[in-house]
């Protein structure tokens, strides 16, 4: 075989003429091109930049560059309208082979869709920068615990649901929207058809920074996003973050799953501003967690981790601090492992709103609750569980059940009406030695005894 050729362009012109050749080749594009609509790259072809930043490919109508098979789009900044297709994928091809993309910044959404009629596709995204996006308007939406999901900035999506269809990916070095500038929709999203049906492995998920936002109305009960969402379909093997993940708006989650992660990692902080919006929230299964850096929300309702089904082996934090009224630190309602946090886990607020499972509830701000169904194996808490909002319990176990506890700080509970502690329920290791103290609209009390009362906060 010999080699493929390779074919400098430096107009929309020589782009269109080269485009139409026959057989594979390498399209290099050396400045800067303005097209009136989109343009598809045959299988085999590849479109290359010769330097990004003055190889710019803007189309002024529509969207962007359509991938059918075997392509490869590098080193270019590809400009469309925020709430366009960047670089999308057609459909009809059974085997799209590889398609890579890598050392690219994109205004609009990147959307890798496969759909009934195709059955297979290998995906390499490397180095890939999404600077603005509109993603909300495109309706494949997963369904599941009575909410929607809106796709992404970067959309990894099998929505073929044939059980035999995969997406293998690969996904390195991704960043989407900037600080206060969030994309529109969720940020990165990776998803299979369902829990059945076309699947997605993930080998690798690696991220910088992410900002999304899926600009809901305060009240909504049925949509939500994610900075990062990995749904359901998925296994993934390893998934980073090196950057900050950062959501702003109603219903922002910024981690979540309903697939299975084998390694989850958060390098940066992970901060939510908006109300409803949780810092890790776990639908799926999850081996093992950390959150090297903080988790920090501020909006109404908005949690720091929830395990509401499926499970997590082992979950470390390195500290929660919640601030919005409703907004629990951690709350599991389903068998956990061990769950250990290096430092505090802390509440500002009181009794809120906040949405759980497609529904408006209103919550206390506690900084440990576990629900009816909820099992911990062990929890570690190097520093203390706090609460200083109003009518709250600092650690709540409320029909659930804690097998261990080693914490070695305080259990405080600073706010009028509060209490420090609430077991209602058998099984769980009562809280023995600790230093428990609250502030019940009387004087500060103390004690270092065994706290095990069911109805609120008493020493023994």
């Amino acid at each position: 075989m010999g080699s493929i050729p390779s074919i400098a362009v430096a107009s929309l012109t020589e782009l269109i003429s080269a485009l139409s050749r026959g057989g594979p080749s390498i399209v290099e594009l050396t400045t800067s091109v303005a097209c009136p609509h989109s343009i598809t790259l045959p299988p085999g072809f590849s479109l290359i930049g010769t330097d990004k930043n003055r190889a710019v490919l803007s189309f002024v109508n529509g969207d962007g560059v359509g991938l059918t098979a075997n392509n490869r789009v590098s080193s270019l900044t590809v400009i469309a309208s925020p709430a366009a297709r960047a670089i999308y994928t057609q459909a009809g091809i059974a085997d799209m082979g590889t398609l890579t993309l890598d050392n690219l910044a994109v205004t609009g959404q990147v959307s890798i869709i496969i759909r009934t009629g195709t059955d297979r596709l290998n995906l390499v995204v490397e180095d890939l920068h999404i600077a603005a996006c509109d993603s909300r308007r495109y309706s494949e939406q997963p369904q599941k615990y009575g909410v929607n999901v809106y796709q992404g900035a970067l959309s990894v999506y099998n929505f073929n649901g044939d059980e035999s269809s995969r997406i293998k990916a690969s996904l390195s070095n991704i960043s989407v929207g900037a600080k206060n500038a969030p994309v529109l929709g969720s940020g990165i999203f990776v998803s299979g058809f369902g829990d059945h049906g076309g699947q997605v492995e993930l080998d690798t998920l690696t991220t910088g920074e992410v900002h999304s936002t899926g600009m809901l109305p305060y009240g909504t009960a049925d949509l939500i996003t994610a900075g990062v969402f990995v749904v359901y379909g998925v296994h993934a093997k390893r998934v980073e973050h090196f950057g900050s993940t950062v959501t702003y708006g109603v219903n922002d989650m910024v981690l979540d799953t309903w697939g299975a992660v084998d390694r989850w990692v958060a390098h940066a902080p992970v901060v939510s501003y908006g109300p409803s919006g949780i810092g890790f929230v776990n639908f799926g299964t999850v081996d093992e967690f950390t959150a090297e850096a903080e988790i920090v929300t501020y909006g109404l309702g908005a949690r720091g981790f929830n395990q509401y089904d499926g499970t997590v082996r082992s979950i470390r934090f390195k500290s929660i601090e919640t601030f919005g009224d409703g907004s629990i630190g951690i709350q599991v309602s389903k068998p956990v492992g061990s769950i250990k946090v290096d430092g505090s886990v802390t509440t500002h607020g009181s009794i809120g709103n906040t949405l759980v499972k497609g529904v408006i509830m209103r919550l206390p701000a506690e900084a440990f609750s576990v629900k009816p169904g909820g099992v911990v194996e062990k929890l570690t808490v190097a520093g203390n569980l706090v609460t200083l909002g109003a009518k709250v319990t600092t650690y709540a176990v409320e029909g659930g059940k804690v097998l261990a506890i080693d914490i070695k700080g305080k259990v405080l509970a600073e706010g009028e009406g509060s209490d420090a502690v609430l077991v209602a329920g058998k099984g769980s290791t009562p809280l023995t030695g600790l230093h428990v103290q609250a502030r019940t609209g009387k004087p500060l009390v103390e004690s270092d005894g065994e706290i095990t009362d069911r109805t609120g906060f008493s020493t023994q």
